[in-house]
């Protein structure tokens, strides 16, 4: 774990114009830097980056966040992925909460990227000289311009050739990189030979794992590296590095099987392609590609084993799925890949197909549907238990509603009726009245926000450093703005956020936590400006003073209701709080509470 004393540290010491500079041009206007949006196609500039609030907001596409927020959206990084790419930029390392029996790998994982670079790079000299190789990739219609954009290289067919490149064969990182073999006499020899040579690389652009295929013949016919502190199949995407940029641009990410069909597709044009790399697809691999997009697409072969990998991949995709993102399913001629495909078709066709993919929800319904006949009671039953399991594991609550209407339809059942075999309580649709009653709502704990909470979170969120001001026990917090300000006052006082209280850096601190949603809206309305600088202190003094007449009104409206049956302490309060307003008949606070 990162201490969160480091995090706070690191926003401090970073300038989040920096940070963004690097991706992407900014122009300076007043206080703030403008740009296009790197997140959607726009023609103005409406993505602003605020150095004094350490945040950027995009009026267009509302995007928002703190530095670690950009790297995470623009580059498609986890939480501790960016922590430590900003920790590089500034030369600093990631101190981690080690638990017991826990070792250290970033020295190790430091040497390991800098072999692998060096293999990379060995590979493609070796390419230069390999005419079987060029023939290959020739045949197979790709121009060096797309080989050098991937770095594609060529291991040549000996069993030690990478001892003319490194200091020693024998050291361990060759083993730990998995760029060697050692058999059970101590041997060792090259895991790559004869193979062109496709590099995996990381969000950073790092090195990390080799896909190889045979020139000819041969099993196994694709290989990659094994599984290393570097490279785990189940999280990296090939070509991600490669395609980030169209990606975004298109909000469209395509997801084939290989490496040729992701090198294919984008000698063609169609550059917003990745690849799978030797695994079935992850909920990790949908996650990091929905972190850049709002649209994958699965392109899959049309014959029976494209059609298993494609189901295996939705089976994974169900809990990463949300109400905002679309998953589509591609499936080729039973003859044709993509890279045969797109040779054949061309782009534009590929394309048209790839925005015609079906729905997840369609494929999911007509895959169970698959030779049940629909027309029986029986096929019926069998259709709504084996959607259940499935259907549950929906992670976006309305897709799930929505297929709990598809499947009770397609069973002739009522959704009530479906949701009670299925063992759910069905959502409540109305309240109905009895007698003539009026209907009765739900009761809970939460209640909608004053306009004083409203606006006391409105100043907060800009002048994070003011909430060590307000008094806490004046704060309600029946209403997810008051639980907010609560948690943001505990969160100064603690000194949990140390010395640096700008916007960027409270947003961090509440990531993925009950506060978030709140915190998240709030932010994005203060870079609307919403109030002025020269009153910002005046209203917050002022709605202090109302929040404190407001309890003191609430106090006296409840002791008057009870006047008959008080304690002679609360008597005592009571002739207090009457003399008060008697003195002040607006309820303004002009003597203690206490």
């Amino acid at each position: 774990m990162i201490p969160q004393s480091f995090i706070q540290d690191l926003l401090a010491r970073v300038d989040i114009v920096d940070v963004i500079e690097r991706h992407v041009p900014l122009k300076k206007k007043g206080a703030n830097y403008f740009a296009c949006c790197p997140f959607h196609g726009e023609k103005s500039a409406s993505f602003s980056v605020s150095p004094s609030k350490q945040f950027y907001h995009c009026f267009g596409c509302g995007a928002h966040g703190s530095a670690i927020g950009f790297l995470m959206e623009y580059a498609g990084l986890g939480y501790v992925e960016a922590i430590h790419e900003l920790a590089r930029q500034l030369g600093v390392e990631v101190p981690e909460e080690k638990r017991y029996g826990q070792r250290e790998h970033a020295p190790a994982n430091r040497s390991l990227t800098d072999l692998m670079s060096q293999a990379a790079r060995f590979y493609r000299e070796q390419l230069k000289n390999a005419p079987r190789a060029i023939d290959y990739l020739k045949a197979r219609g790709l121009t060096g311009q797309v080989a050098a954009r991937f770095g594609i290289g060529y291991a040549p067919d000996g069993w030690q050739s990478l001892e003319k490149v490194v200091s020693q064969y024998s050291d361990p990182a060759l083993l730990e990189a998995g760029l060697v073999i050692e058999n059970d006499q101590g041997r060792r020899y090259d895991r790559f030979r004869d193979r062109i040579m496709f590099p995996i690389l990381d969000s950073r652009g790092n090195v990390i794992g080799f896909g190889g295929r045979v020139l000819d013949k041969g099993e196994p016919k694709y290989m990659n590296s094994p599984e290393t502190p570097l490279f785990e199949k189940g999280r990296e995407l090939y070509g991600l590095y490669q395609a980030r940029q169209s990606i975004r641009a298109e909000n469209t990410a395509i997801v084939v099987e290989g490496y040729m069909d992701v090198v294919a597709l984008a000698q063609h044009g169609v550059q917003n392609a990745v690849a799978t790399l030797g695994t079935a697809t992850t909920a990790t691999h949908i996650q990091k590609l929905f972190r850049l997009v709002d649209r994958v697409t699965f392109c899959f072969d049309g014959d029976a084993a494209g059609r298993k990998a494609a189901w295996r991949a939705l089976e994974n995709a169900l809990e990463a799925l949300s109400d905002n993102k679309q998953i589509g399913f591609l499936f080729l001629p039973e003859e044709h890949d993509p890279d045969s495909f797109v040779r054949e078709a061309g782009a534009d066709t590929f394309r048209a197909l790839a925005d015609k993919a079906a729905p997840l929800t369609e494929f999911l319904l007509d895959g169970l549907a698959g030779d049940l006949d629909m027309r029986t009671a029986e096929g019926r039953a069998q259709f709504a238990h084996a959607a259940q399991p499935l259907v549950m594991r929906v992670g976006a609550p309305m897709l799930r509603l929505q297929l709990v209407k598809s499947v009770a339809q397609r069973c002739a059942l009522g959704e009530a009726e479906l949701m009670q075999a299925w063992g759910i309580t069905p959502p409540p649709t109305q309240f109905k009245s009895r007698k003539g009653a009026p209907p009765q709502r739900p009761r809970g704990p939460r209640r909608p926000p004053s306009p004083l909470e409203t606006t006391l979170l409105r100043i907060v969120v800009r002048h994070p450093a003011w909430a060590a001001r307000l008094p806490a026990e004046l704060i309600p917090d029946a209403s997810d703005e008051g639980r907010a300000l609560v948690g943001i006052i505990d969160a100064i006082s603690v000194g949990d956020l140390g010395n640096d209280t700008r916007l960027g850096t409270l947003l961090e601190h509440f990531r993925n936590t009950p506060h978030e949603p709140v915190l998240t809206r709030f932010c994005v309305e203060e870079a609307d400006e919403v109030i002025a600088d020269d009153v910002v202190e005046t209203l917050f003094l002022d709605t202090i003073e109302k929040m404190h007449a407001q309890v003191l009104q609430e106090e006296f409206a409840s002791l008057q209701a009870r006047a008959a049956s008080l304690s002679p302490e609360e008597q005592k309060r009571y002739a207090q709080l009457i003399q008060q307003r008697r003195g002040n008949p607006h309820g303004q606070p002009k003597v203690s509470d206490s």
